[in-house]
């Protein structure tokens, strides 16, 4: 551990420790600590001290011409001493959106991203959309090129690349995604636009918020107003409305056979026991449809597996609560007599333009308090219909269980490398606490059937769409749990999508050690699969060809090794698998990011050449 620690440079053990002063004091104190209550300062170091003040410990930055005031900043911090927020060169911006969002996704805490202008905003990407999906706070900041031309202002325009910068909507380019986004124009408010900016991000439904500022803007001066933090806490988490309350639960308490459906419950790592308690009380069977996080442990008797579509015929009372797209309605919807309540922080969607669900409720609340609710209208123990229906749920659960198990054994006794043979093979290898990232796209549900898990925050996933997420994703967990075993497992498309060569420099730069493993099946199944469901006879069918075959010809380990010094293994016998993913775990341990790539049956057998 001490290694790991100096390796990262002090991130995981230098911060400044918090006294128990209250947050509108600690502000005031600080500036006047560093001797800065009523000096001038640009509006760079504001923003700075804005962001440590209000907790802000990690920036994840890809910096550029447009931040010499905040680099300034940062040096003159280290040049007293002040060692946080810690700095974290990110060689590519989806990296660093990516490694903020884990980071949140474990922690619930917003950290900064600095990127480079139009072009920095246009390379975080996928990221931004990732982050928006997902409902994570981040801070991002990018500058704007130079609003002046011939050296009127302190940072004026130097160079034909700030001509080249100047777009007329650079905002435009992730306000779809962004939750609030805004342009700092005076250094005067630069402190209160950063706490509003925070304040939006962490309310729910939280998200990512962009602000930008040019650099003459950046190097204005001004005095730090010394704001008392606590007037800019996030808004209060809100309970349903009583009405609504009973109506659900007299519903469930009622039901033949009702369904919890939840896809990032869990996210509140304290509600996933108070879910258990509900099911076990009123004997409901709970899906995870599409898992982010371990919403209900796998173990669990009243688990009800991954898919709701199989229990809609027969379920009278509906539950969707922290889910997205609770059912797929092309595939099966509810039956017509069900009586459906949709709970969320945002029950309509109102982000998505296309979404609707007929539901007999919508119900805006925070989970966590509506199971607090539910739970304080429980009798203390499961009545006899409650019994019924529980031990209905845990006998279709168990079938469940020996259908998944006969898979891998099968696989075992055909010595056959799959999804579901190295799932089972990490499951015997990890330990309770160890966390899973599962970004296996099409194999993602084998991956959660096979490599259960059944403690809070022992799974993450990406809620957005955007593949590549679990490469930055996968080190913001890391240094949010820094003692934690955690594995990533993605496919070879995946890998490709993460920026791999930044992914990994990173993590050999900051003794941020992952294992990954590579599901390489040679293409993007995801796609051949939606052909083959919409032209289950066409030519592409026939042919064997749909342009996705990426050949099993890269060496995923091996850019790894050259971009962050990265041990690596490939797997192509049953019998070589515990052996390298043995050896991975424990190349992690020592220290050393570490990928197996473990070659599962080809999607395809039609070459590109042949493919033309």
């Amino acid at each position: 551990m001490e290694a790991e620690r100096d390796r990262l440079g002090g991130l995981a053990v230098r911060h400044r420790r918090v006294s128990a002063v209250p947050q509108h004091r600690r502000a005031r104190r600080h500036t006047t600590e560093h001797g800065v209550t009523g000096s001038q300062r640009s509006a760079g170091r504001l923003i700075v001290d804005a962001l440590r003040n209000a907790g802000v410990t990690h920036f994840f930055v890809n910096f550029g011409s447009d931040h010499p005031a905040i680099i300034e900043a940062l040096a003159a911090d280290r040049a007293q001493g002040i060692d946080t927020p810690a700095v974290i060169l990110c060689p590519h911006e989806y990296s660093a959106l990516s490694a903020a969002h884990g980071y949140a996704a474990v922690t619930g805490k917003p950290q900064a991203v600095f990127v480079h202008t139009d072009v920095g905003t246009a390379n975080l990407g996928g990221a931004v959309h990732n982050a928006a999906r997902s409902r994570v706070p981040v801070f991002v900041f990018a500058g704007l090129t130079p609003y002046t031309l011939e050296g009127e202002l302190p940072g004026s325009r130097n160079s034909f690349v700030n001509h080249l910068q100047d777009v007329p909507d650079q905002h435009g380019i992730v306000r779809p995604y962004v939750k609030w986004s805004y342009d700092i124009r005076t250094a005067v408010n630069a402190p209160q636009i950063v706490y509003r900016a925070l304040q939006l991000a962490r309310s729910a439904p939280a998200g990512p918020v962009y602000v930008t500022a040019a650099r003459e803007v950046l190097e204005e001066q001004s005095t730090d107003p010394g704001l008392a933090l606590d007037q800019w806490r996030p808004i209060d988490a809100s309970p349903a409305p009583e009405a609504a309350v009973d109506e659900l639960f007299t519903a469930l308490s009622t039901a033949a056979h009702p369904v919890i459906i939840t896809t990032y419950l869990g996210r509140s790592r304290d509600s996933v026991p108070d879910l258990v308690t509900l099911a076990e009380r009123l004997g409901v069977t709970v899906v995870e449809h599409n898992a982010e996080v371990m919403n209900f442990p796998r173990d669990h008797p009243l688990h009800g597996g991954d898919d709701p579509h199989r229990l809609l015929a027969d379920a009278d009372v509906i539950v969707a609560i922290d889910t997205d797209v609770p059912w797929v309605d092309s595939i099966r919807r509810p039956r017509n007599d069900a009586a459906v309540f949709v709970v969320n922080e945002d029950p309509l969607q109102q982000t998505l333009p296309l979404w609707y669900v007929p539901a007999d409720r919508f119900i805006r609340a925070d989970s966590g308090l509506v199971l607090q609710q539910l739970g304080d209208r429980c009798p203390a123990e499961p009545d006899a219909a409650a019994a019924q229906r529980a031990a209905r749920a845990a006998e279709d659960g168990e079938s469940l269980q020996r259908t998944w198990s006969a898979e891998s054994d099968a696989d075992a006794r055909g010595r056959r490398l799959t999804p579901a043979s190295v799932a089972t093979a990490l499951h015997r290898l990890l330990d309770d606490d160890a966390i899973v990232i599962n970004e296996a796209i099409s194999e993602a549900p084998t991956v959660w059937k096979h490599l259960p898990r059944n403690r809070p925050g022992t799974l993450y996933g990406n809620r957005g769409t955007s593949l590549g997420w679990s490469g930055g994703g996968a080190l913001g967990i890391k240094l949010a749990t820094p003692d934690r075993t955690v594995v990533s497992i993605v496919g070879d498309g995946t890998f490709f999508f993460s920026a791999p060569s930044s992914t990994y420099w990173i993590a050999g730069r900051y003794g941020l050690p992952v294992l990954t493993v590579v599901l390489d099946n040679g293409g993007w199944n995801a796609t051949k699969r939606n052909v083959e469901r919409l032209h289950p006879e066409g030519a592409a069918v026939r042919a064997d060809r749909y342009w996705v075959n990426l050949e099993q010809s890269a060496d995923f380990g091996g850019i790894a090794s050259a971009a962050g010094q990265a041990w690596s293994a490939t797997v192509t016998r049953f019998e070589e698998l515990d052996g390298a993913l043995r050896e991975g775990l424990a190349q992690v341990t020592a220290g050393t990011p570490a990928v197996v790539t473990v070659r599962v049956a080809a999607i395809t057998a039609q070459n590109n050449a042949a493919a033309l």
